[in-house]
């Protein structure tokens, strides 16, 4: 092999491991203080409300890490349980984070994001809804079927559990989020490369 193509091929190793670093984000670790969630559960629950207009403005790592765990992070490391209640354990929900950068797909265990999309998908996820398009971040929330045997019913339950945890969290929070159906469906399930088995079944813009 030739000394071009040695260089050819570790430039191309270099930017293949460039690439990979850039579709997985590593979260910080999450963290509830005075600042990040001043209220209380009963608080949450009084001013718990669906709000459809928000900033522009990004959340932060820290938010953003806070607001998966709260919505089904594990919060018993020894046996992998998660914050959100799940038939039979099955954990089927997926949760996605479609942003400008793109769509990531929510690892709970590792506490990272790794990016299935370089495309803008909250247009996607808004649908015939257009404001919901104007959010800086959009949860979807994949059921995967295949672990509740295929019983779509126990998918929707368990994405309700999420979507109600997502809703509190944002509350305690100060950020703004409502839960939705509407979404185009098709477009999602091509760009987020879902399987047959994988049916999102809500959606959440959140934004402040």
């Amino acid at each position: 092999m030739t000394k071009k193509s040695l260089i050819t091929l570790a430039f191309a190793a270099l930017m293949s491991g460039s690439v990979m670093a850039q579709d997985k984000m590593e979260l910080p670790s999450p963290q509830f203080d005075e600042k990040s969630a001043s209220v209380t559960l009963v608080e949450a629950l009084s001013k718990r409300q669906s709000e459809r207009t928000y900033a522009s403005t990004d959340l932060s790592k820290q938010e953003l890490s806070n607001l998966l765990w709260a919505a089904c992070g594990i919060n018993r490391p020894e046996s992998k349980r998660i914050t959100a209640p799940s038939a039979i354990n099955a954990q089927d929900i997926l949760v996605y984070v479609c942003r400008a950068d793109g769509a990531w797909l929510y690892n709970a265990e590792q506490n990272t994001l790794t990016r299935v999309s370089t495309l803008d998908l909250r247009k996607a996820v808004a649908g015939r809804q257009e404001f919901a398009a104007s959010a800086p971040v959009s949860l979807v929330l994949v059921s995967d079927i295949s672990r509740v045997h295929n019983n779509r019913e126990l998918g929707a339950m368990d994405a309700g559990y999420v979507s109600e945890n997502i809703y509190l969290a944002c509350t305690a929070m100060g950020l703004k989020t409502v839960a939705r159906a509407t979404m185009e469906r098709d477009a999602l399930v091509r760009e987020l490369g879902l399987s047959d088995s994988q049916v999102p079944m809500l959606n959440h813009p959140v934004g402040k």
